[in-house]
């Protein structure tokens, strides 16, 4: 008698499962992260007083959360759209005076103090794009050596030899070369010439 040995799947795997798996375009990535930064820089400004480490510490989900919900197509745009977030979302707390150059030189001067955080969002979803990236590239390789493909979509060297053999010798026939309309033989076995 054979006993199955089930493999019991962790809480917090579980628990992960149960979230919302979106996939979002790449605009859909940028949209999510730029409206959601400038929300909790609002929430920020009214709850915490405009605090640079909690708007940095909420950066940091945001970028993972778009690096996550991109759809595979659009991964690269996800490490693009973070920093961009991170401008938007930094304009409520950047502390500005009067005037629009004065409100310019606060967003400026709050992207430079916060740059460390923007650097590490930008980490964050490089890191996960590129795993998921590596990922995808992997099981598709697996796939195309389960069809009995080659790496680009080939045939396997003896099927192909197999099938371009001659019927009547069984051997494999030299490729026939294209030959071009009203030339005889001669011009079949001449090189091309040059434009």
């Amino acid at each position: 008698m054979y006993r199955v040995r089930v493999r019991s799947v962790p809480p917090v795997v579980l628990a992960l499962r149960r979230f919302p798996n979106p996939r979002l375009t790449g605009i859909g990535a940028g949209l999510f992260a730029s409206l959601t930064m400038f929300v909790l820089a609002c929430v920020d400004r009214l709850l915490f007083d405009s605090s640079e480490l909690v708007y940095g510490l909420l950066f940091l989900p945001v970028s993972a959360l778009t690096a996550l919900w991109v759809r595979p197509a659009d991964l690269v745009t996800a490490p693009i759209s973070v920093p961009i977030a991170f401008a938007v979302g930094v304009f409520p707390i950047s502390g500005g005076s009067e005037g629009f150059g004065g409100q310019v030189m606060g967003l400026v001067t709050a992207l430079a103090v916060h740059a460390g955080w923007l650097y590490g969002g930008t980490l964050v979803a490089g890191l996960i794009a590129s795993v998921r990236k590596v990922r995808l590239m992997r099981a598709r390789r697996r796939y195309v050596l389960a069809q009995g493909r080659g790496p680009a979509g080939e045939r396997p060297p003896r099927a192909a030899a197999a099938a371009s053999a001659s019927p009547s010798t069984g051997k494999p026939s030299k490729p026939s070369k294209p030959v071009r309309a009203g030339a005889g033989t001669a011009a079949a076995n001449r090189r091309p010439q040059r434009p």
